[in-house]
């Protein structure tokens, strides 16, 4: 369902309990359990999350979250109907912990709630959802805000 992974920061138990229980939640949410699919969530300082920003999207400062989807939307909800034969790595997430720090004490909930936050925003950007245009965020944000209320760490 998904594997964590860390660069350049120490193995956290309790962040990897709250992304296990987010993921879990969102694939419960959008029909992926039994579905053969998984994410990779990388956890990472703000030096090599704004490497990868620069890299490969030509913006040279750091960020809390990247996704990098494996699949177009239309894709994704083929998986979501009829599954995968062989497994499948639907995207990868990266996400700045100490972006994670900051934007929890800017926004006055805790580390665990923003956590959770960028873990379900970053898979609805996996599952091919954007926040450009007014009516695709909308619909992101109702999504988000219904795993994070079923988790019981809304806002």
């Amino acid at each position: 369902m998904v594997e964590i992974r860390y660069m350049q920061l120490e193995q956290n138990r309790e962040y990897e309990c709250i992304i296990k229980q987010v993921i879990k939640a969102c694939f419960k949410e959008e029909n992926l359990i039994k579905k053969n699919v998984e994410i990779n969530i990388i956890l990472t300082i703000p030096e090599k999350i704004q490497e990868i920003n620069k890299r490969y999207r030509n913006v040279d400062k750091p960020t809390d979250v990247l996704s990098f989807p494996m699949f177009e939307k239309e894709e994704v909800e083929i998986i979501q109907k009829n599954g995968t034969s062989v497994p499948e790595i639907l995207g990868d997430i990266i996400i700045s912990i100490d972006q994670v720090k900051r934007q929890a004490e800017e926004y006055g909930h805790s580390i665990q709630r923003e956590l959770a936050y960028m873990t379900v925003h970053g898979f609805y950007h996996i599952m091919g959802y954007d926040h450009v245009e007014n009516e695709e965020k909308i619909k992101m944000r109702n999504k988000e805000e219904k795993v994070l209320e079923k988790l019981g760490l809304e806002r």
